[in-house]
C-alpha cells in the first residue's frame, strides 16, 4: 500500500514532535542546541583563538589585529545563517569531517579581511575537541541560564503563588492513599516549590568547564612550534575569557564530568516535577481541583462531559523521555577509552532533545496549573468525613497528660486505635469519647474545640518557607 503513496521524506516535515508538534514550545532552544547553533559556536570558538593568538602576539610574525579586522571576523559569526548553514554543509560533504569544513569556512572569508596571509592560523595547534568542547559548553550554558532555567523559574512562582493563595485551605492528607492528619492545600503545594527551587538554585552554580590543550592534553603541538610560550597560561587566558573554567588536566575530551553533574540535577528536577504532576493529577480525580474549561476544546472524541487532565499526563511523558535521556548522557559522557573515542560525539547530539523534552513539560504543567480552581467545597466535605484523624491529636494530648501526673491516661494509643482503626467516627462520637476521658479541664477544652478543618498544626505558616527563598 505504501508505494502507492505520495513520499514525505523529500519535504522539510519534521521526524520527531520536537521539531513537528511541539517546535513553538521549545523553539528557544534551537538558538543554543541545534547543529546550526553548534556551528556557529564553533566558528565563534576559532574566531575567537585566532583573535586571540594575534592580540597576545603567541607566535613569531603576529601581530595585533585591526579594529577592522576583529569586527569583520566577529561578523563571521553575527551573520551566520541558513545560507551559511547551506554553504557550511556543502563544504561538509567533501570534508567528511564537521570541524574541518568549519575552518575552511572561515578561511574562505580572510581574503576580504587582508588576513589571507593567515590562512595557517585558524584552527591553530587544535584538535577537533578543543573546538567542539568549548562550543557545547557555550551553547548548553546559554541554553540552560537563557532558556531553560527562566521557564523553570517561572513554573517555581507560579506554584508558590497557588501555595499563598491556599494557604489557609485545609485539606485532609492521605498516607498510603487513606485518610491521613490534616494539612493545608497550599503548605502540600509549597512542599514541591521548596523542593523543585532547591534543584534549581544547584542547576543555577554549575560550573560550565572547557579546556583547549592538543590531541592528548598535552600541548605536544604547541610546545613544538613555539617553545618558550607558557601554554598553560595562554589555555587559561583563552578558555576563561570564553566565560568559562577552565580545565587543567585531560586527555584529547574535556572529562565532561560536569555536563554529567548537570543531567542529572535536571533529571532530579525533572523526577520531582513528576511527582508534582501525579499529585496533581490525583487530586483531579478526586475533585480537589476543577479543571476550567477552554473554550471550543474537545476532551474526548466520544464522551462530550470529559475534561481529561491532559497537560499533566503529557507533562509526565516528557519528563520520562527527558529523564532517559538525560540519565543516559550522565553515564555515557563520564567514560571514554583511553585516550578519546567517538561515543561522546554521538551522544552529545541528543543534548537539545533532552533538555527539549523537559521544557515542554515545565510549559504543559505551567498550562495546566492556569487551568485549575480549588474546590473548597469538596474538601471541606471530604475532612467532615474523617473525624477519626483527630485520634492522632487525642492519644498525643494523653500522652502529655499522662507525663504531667494526670490519672487513667493509660495506653492512650491502643484506645484510639480502638475507637477509630477501620471504624467511621462523626464529631459528635469523637467528643462523647473525649468527655470521658477525665483529662484536665485545659486538655478536654482544646480537643472539644478541634475539628479535621483546623487540625492542621503549623501548616499555614510553613508556607512562609517558600515566601521567603523562591
Amino acid at each position: 500500500m505504501s508505494a502507492s503513496r505520495v513520499s514525505l521524506s523529500e519535504s522539510t516535515l519534521a521526524l520527531g514532535s520536537l521539531d513537528g508538534r511541539y517546535r513553538s514550545a521549545v523553539a528557544g532552544l534551537i538558538d543554543h542546541l541545534s547543529e546550526a547553533a553548534l556551528n556557529r559556536n564553533r566558528i565563534h570558538v576559532e574566531v575567537e583563538w585566532f583573535i586571540y593568538l594575534c592580540e597576545n602576539s603567541v607566535l613569531p610574525g603576529l601581530k595585533p589585529l585591526t579594529d577592522e579586522q576583529k569586527s569583520g571576523l566577529r561578523a563571521i559569526v553575527t551573520d551566520f545563517n541558513t545560507d551559511s548553514v547551506t554553504e557550511l554543509a556543502e563544504i561538509e560533504a567533501v570534508t567528511v569531517h564537521d570541524v574541518k569544513a568549519v575552518e575552511y569556512y572561515i578561511g574562505r572569508r580572510l581574503e576580504a579581511l587582508g588576513l589571507e596571509h593567515l590562512k595557517a592560523l585558524v584552527h591553530f595547534a587544535c584538535t577537533s575537541e578543543d573546538i567542539n568542547n568549548l562550543s557545547y559548553a557555550l551553547g548548553i550554558r546559554d541554553a540552560i541560564q537563557d532558556v531553560w532555567l527562566p521557564a523553570a523559574w517561572d513554573l517555581v512562582n507560579q506554584l508558590s503563588e497557588m501555595a499563598e493563595a491556599d494557604r489557609e485551605t485545609p485539606m485532609l492528607s492521605r498516607t498510603h492513599g487513606q485518610p491521613a492528619t490534616p494539612s493545608t492545600l497550599g503548605k502540600e503545594i509549597a512542599v514541591f516549590a521548596y523542593r523543585l527551587a532547591r534543584q534549581l538554585r544547584r542547576i543555577q552554580n554549575t560550573e560550565y568547564l572547557g579546556k583547549i590543550n592538543g590531541a592528548t592534553g598535552s600541548y605536544a603541538a604547541h610546545l613544538a612550534a613555539a617553545p618558550a610560550v607558557d601554554w598553560q597560561s595562554i589555555s587559561r587566558g583563552f578558555v576563561e575569557g570564553l566565560g568559562l573554567s577552565w580545565n587543567p588536566l585531560t586527555t584529547q575530551i574535556e572529562n565532561h564530568d560536569w555536563q554529567a553533574e548537570l543531567y542529572s540535577d535536571i533529571a532530579r528536577f525533572n523526577q520531582i516535577l513528576h511527582n508534582l504532576c501525579t499529585d496533581i493529577w490525583s487530586y483531579i480525580s478526586i475533585r480537589f481541583f476543577q479543571q476550567i474549561p477552554v473554550e471550543g476544546a474537545t476532551g474526548s472524541s466520544t464522551m462530550p462531559h470529559k475534561i481529561n487532565p491532559i497537560r499533566f499526563e503529557n507533562a509526565e511523558a516528557n519528563l520520562e523521555i527527558s529523564n532517559g535521556l538525560l540519565n543516559t548522557l550522565a553515564s555515557t559522557l563520564v567514560q571514554s577509552r583511553w585516550q578519546r573515542d567517538l561515543t561522546d560525539s554521538s551522544s552529545q547530539r541528543n543534548i537539545g532533545t533532552a533538555i527539549g523534552h523537559s521544557l515542554l513539560a515545565i510549559s504543559n504543567v505551567s498550562k495546566g496549573l492556569e487551568r485549575l480552581d480549588t474546590a473548597v467545597d469538596v474538601i471541606a466535605a471530604d475532612l467532615d468525613e474523617n473525624w477519626e484523624v483527630l485520634g492522632e491529636a487525642v492519644q498525643t494530648v494523653m500522652r502529655a497528660e499522662a507525663i504531667a501526673g494526670v490519672e487513667g491516661m493509660d495506653n492512650p494509643y491502643e484506645r484510639l486505635k480502638d475507637l477509630t482503626r477501620g471504624h467511621r467516627v462523626d464529631g459528635e462520637r469523637m467528643r462523647e469519647f473525649v468527655k470521658s476521658l477525665g483529662l484536665s479541664a485545659d486538655a478536654e477544652e482544646r480537643l472539644l474545640n478541634l475539628t479535621p478543618q483546623t487540625y492542621t498544626g503549623l501548616a499555614d505558616q510553613l508556607v512562609d518557607w517558600v515566601s521567603q527563598r523562591v
